[in-house]
């Protein structure tokens, strides 16, 4: 989600500016790296602050929203002011840029990003809001049906900067499924709807949705599935004068309701939200000496928005890494969080 209130003037005046910290990418080591335990399900390796401030061929590199990993393991980093970075997975130096836009070449609000077995990019924007499938080389393909209920009002019942931010290929890659991260107007505060669309030929069409209900006060910025069809959720909130909530759930739309017909979510009988586990609460994870340039309950925390899984470690456990989306302002950072994951 992009804060309104940050000025455009911000990113020229940041965008001089080089960061290199000492807790950048680690470099090859002899054996695993360390954990750092945040909970019994999660733990954080390292963390990279390597690309706060910086430019790639006079680009500012950061606004980060969603991460994905590529055809070819490279990283791809999805920042909302419409440019797709292809990051070097172990230096996160960006390889590439690609500019996004509308039909009409205007700016998305792009927020959420998945990537098809051939390399197609998928691609939500919060405006309308919308999912479109680009080319590697930024050219829309086709724009996937949305349900008029989840259109920004006065056309549907949407909050603007509350619709797509989470966006993730179901397992087989024939489905995806994007998080809503507010509730729509008439549904419960906290419920927020999942929307899936099933794939037939080269198309993608409306399918089953699902109910979610947050945690008071917090949004949904980022989804990713599992081979089994659970979902890593992460529910994120920021209070000012105290920071950042970032929470990680395990999440089951399995034996959930199909809520595509259902008017309004008010927690009624019968109808069975997502379950959810809660895997850590990212407060109780170690700092591992990170500065915070805002209040904030642990210094390590920031504005995050974007997780991919990228693998699993020799112990079965998956390989997540997390980025956060700095605004381009002085007062936060765009960190990398590197986790492993047990569920």
């Amino acid at each position: 989600m992009r804060p309104r209130s940050v000025l455009a003037t911000l990113t020229a005046g940041l965008a001089a500016a080089t960061c290199l910290t000492a807790a950048g990418p680690a470099p090859a080591l002899a054996g695993p790296e360390p954990d750092h335990p945040c909970s019994p399900y999660v733990s954080i390796q390292r963390f990279s602050d390597v690309l706060d401030k910086t430019t790639y061929h006079g680009i500012f590199v950061g606004n980060f929203s969603a991460l994905a990993v590529d055809t070819d393991g490279s990283l791809a980093a999805l920042e909302d002011r419409s440019v797709l970075f292809d990051l070097n997975p172990v230096t996160l130096r960006p390889k590439s840029a690609v500019r996004l836009a509308d039909e009409n070449g205007a700016e998305l609000d792009s927020e959420g990003l998945a990537i098809e077995r051939d390399g197609t990019r998928l691609v939500s924007s919060e405006t309308e809001p919308s999912v479109r499938r680009y080319s590697r080389d930024g050219r829309i393909l086709d724009r996937l049906p949305v349900p008029p209920a989840l259109l920004v009002a006065p056309a549907g019942r949407a909050t603007p900067n509350q619709t797509f931010e989470g966006l993730t290929l179901l397992p087989g890659g024939r489905a995806l499924l994007a998080a809503m991260e507010g509730a729509i107007a008439g549904d419960s505060p906290g419920i927020v709807r999942f929307q899936t669309w099933q794939r037939h030929q080269d198309r993608f069409r409306l399918a089953a949705q699902y109910g979610y209900r947050t945690d008071p006060g917090l949004g949904v910025p980022e989804v990713q599935a599992l081979p089994d069809g659970r979902l890593l959720v992460l529910e994120r909130g920021f209070t000012a004068g105290y920071g950042n909530t970032v929470r990680l759930y395990l999440a089951d739309p399995r034996h959930a309701t199909d809520t595509s017909h259902v008017t309004y979510l008010t927690g009624q009988p019968g109808v069975r939200l997502v379950s959810k586990t809660l895997l850590a609460d990212l407060v109780t994870c170690p700092s591992l000496g990170a500065t915070a340039k805002q209040p904030q309950p642990n210094p390590l925390l920031d504005n995050i928005e974007g997780m991919t899984i990228t693998g699993r470690d020799r112990t079965g456990r998956l390989k997540v890494v997390l980025v956060s989306d700095d605004n381009a302002s002085p007062a936060q950072t765009t960190r990398f969080y590197y986790l492993r994951v047990r569920v």
